[in-house]
C-alpha cells in the first residue's frame, strides 16, 4: 500500500483534501454506474431482448452524457463510448431489434 503524504498544516488544504475525497467518492460511484449500464446494454443484445435492449440503451446513453458534462469522463471518452455502444444496438438485425 502507498504512502500517504504528510498531512496538510493550513485550514484551506484541509478542506480541499476534504473536498478532494468525496469528489473521488462521487466520481467513482458514477463510472461504476456507468459500467454496470453498458454492461446491461451488452446483455440485452446478447439475449436478443429488443425492447430491453432499447431501454438500456437510453439509459446508458443519458448517464454517459451526464457524466461528460459534469466532468467525471472526457467528452471524447463519453462519444467514444456511445459510439460503440451505438454500433452493438445496430448489430443486431432488424427482425431482432423489434
Amino acid at each position: 500500500m502507498p504512502e500517504q503524504a504528510a498531512l496538510k498544516k493550513n485550514r484551506s488544504a484541509m478542506k480541499r483534501a476534504r473536498q478532494a475525497e468525496v469528489r473521488g467518492l462521487r466520481n467513482k460511484s458514477i463510472k461504476t454506474e456507468l459500467k454496470t449500464l453498458t454492461k446491461s446494454v451488452e446483455n440485452e443484445v446478447a439475449n436478443k431482448n429488443g425492447e430491453g435492449v432499447k431501454a438500456a440503451f437510453k439509459k446508458a446513453i443519458s448517464a454517459i452524457d451526464k457524466a461528460a458534462k459534469k466532468g467525471i469522463i472526457h467528452k471524447n471518452t463519453a462519444s467514444r463510448r456511445v459510439s460503440r455502444l451505438t454500433r452493438l444496438v445496430n448489430s443486431m438485425s432488424p427482425s431482432e431489434a423489434a
